[in-house]
């Protein structure tokens, strides 16, 4: 295996899903590079793409036909004004044109050059599309992508087409590789962490990156608590995390975000009221997520507001707080989803909801527990504890929108990683019975023994158990 930073496991990402959304997007753009590779924008004539599986059966309430179209016109998804989103892709739909690569203006017919096929898949994962292109000479080029979660992409001939991986000075592919290494260099888990991420960056970037990332948190949770109305899609799902706010602040008022995080900290701290407020953060995340907003993907977008919720927790209402345990946690939570894109998935297409809530809760609770002063047995717990009271939870989003019941599941995974952290920082993992390995591995074969109908497919569980009309 080859090492993966931290921060291709937590980064900037863009709603409502990782692997539906970002993954196309991204794919779109890789694309564009192999035409200018092999010959040039300016020698297209047509371009053609084409969602199969999972991405084609949710496609719609996932974006993925939206990704497509901004992805191929070269637009980035850390970038683009969000706001402009349904106009951009309008505009595209109703001209008739693209201008591929933000370069040529070509004919793009929507359900010709864009096609969501939902009666096949690709082969080596749910999540499968190909873009092709036309060039003015007849000549054409090809290329298959696969959706492997958390904005990962793969072709079938490679592991993956993202040449982030690299090795590091103590490769930690498992959580007793970490716990060797901690060991042996009598270090902490976060040191540890410090020390391999100097593989990408210097000590001083990453913890610059890590502190963009908390600024990026506080920003999203701060646009959630301030907006109403109803998330798009047509289920008239509203909006709660700024009644909620409204509610825990009672008459206090705020003019932004630093005077209303100060607010926060400062609000009443009893157990109700600290719960209410983990669970407002997290809603406030995911309903941004849901509204295409811009979000951290934490390992993916339906599972993007655990970590934020449980981070911003410990800043506001523990005596963990400052720039050093915000990175520290972070560096944790994000090996710990290494460990799982490595050794199971963290793809609901591939492993249902365990492998988006259920990782980012294991990711939060051993975040916390580093920070709170845990072993390196410990955080390794606080992550098996979270992810054994995820193990079988399914993917069954209604309406293929990443909104019901993916926005509460946030908050509950929150809860679960809070409760996870302070079991463990009790316990003696000498004692314990299962180990965070076991449990991934638990997880993995739970995946691959449930039906295809519960993994993003809208086709089981709550999706067809619901009457969306009465909704």
């Amino acid at each position: 295996m080859e090492s993966i930073s931290v921060f291709e496991i937590i980064k900037v990402g863009i709603g409502p899903s990782s692997s539906h959304t970002m993954g196309p997007w991204n794919a779109a753009e890789m694309f564009l590079n192999l035409i200018r590779n092999k010959k040039s924008i300016a020698s297209v004539s047509e371009v053609f793409v084409e969602f199969y599986g999972s991405l084609a059966k949710t496609g719609i309430g996932h974006g993925t036909d939206m990704a497509g179209m901004l992805g191929l016109s070269g637009e980035n998804f850390k970038t683009i004004d969000t706001t402009l989103i349904d106009e951009k892709v309008e505009n595209i739909k109703t001209s008739g044109k693209l201008m591929l690569g933000g370069e040529k203006e070509i004919p793009f017919i929507y359900g010709h050059h864009l096609v969501l096929n939902k009666q096949e898949n690709l082969p080596f994962h749910p999540n499968g599309m190909i873009y092709k292109v036309r060039f003015e000479d007849g000549s054409e080029l090809s290329q298959d992508y696969y959706s492997v979660g958390g904005g990962f992409v793969a072709t079938q001939e490679e592991v993956t087409v993202e040449s982030q991986c690299v090795r590091t000075l103590y490769p930690c592919h498992h959580g007793k590789d970490v716990l060797y290494y901690t060991n042996k260099l009598g270090i902490s888990f976060s040191d540890l962490i410090y020390i391999n991420e100097e593989s990408w960056r210097t000590r001083e970037e990453t913890k610059a990156e890590a502190l963009a990332i908390w600024s990026h948190i506080k920003e999203c949770i701060y646009k959630g608590v301030n907006k109403e109305g109803y998330l798009p899609g047509g289920l008239k799902v509203s909006r709660r995390a700024a009644g909620l706010n409204r509610k825990l602040l009672g008459d206090k008022t705020y003019n932004n975000l630093d005077e209303w995080f100060q607010l926060v900290i400062d609000a009443e701290e009893s157990f109700v009221n600290i719960n209410k407020w983990v669970s407002c953060f997290a809603l406030a995340v995911n309903e941004e997520n849901a509204s295409f907003g811009r979000i951290i993907t934490a390992p993916t977008n339906g599972a993007s507001g655990v970590i934020p919720a449980v981070l911003t927790y410990s800043q506001a209402f523990t005596e963990y707080i400052g720039d050093d345990n915000i990175i520290r946690f972070l560096l944790v939570a994000g090996e710990i989803g290494t460990l799982f894109k490595k050794n199971a998935t963290i793809s609901a297409a591939m492993g249902g909801c365990q492998a988006e809530v259920g990782v980012s809760s294991a990711m939060a609770a051993a975040g916390l527990t580093e920070i709170m002063g845990g072993t390196p047995a410990q955080v390794l717990m606080a992550a098996e504890i979270a992810m054994e009271h995820h193990l079988g939870m399914t993917c069954d989003p209604i309406a293929g929108l990443v909104q019901i019941p993916c926005i509460e599941r946030n908050s509950m995974g929150a809860i679960k990683a809070i409760t996870a952290a302070n079991i463990a920082i009790e316990s003696d993992p000498e004692k314990a019975r299962v180990s965070l390995d076991q449990v991934i591995q638990s997880m993995w074969e739970t995946a691959q023994s449930m039906s295809d109908r519960f993994k993003e497919t809208s086709e089981g569980g709550l999706a067809i158990a619901v009457n969306v009309a009465e909704c």
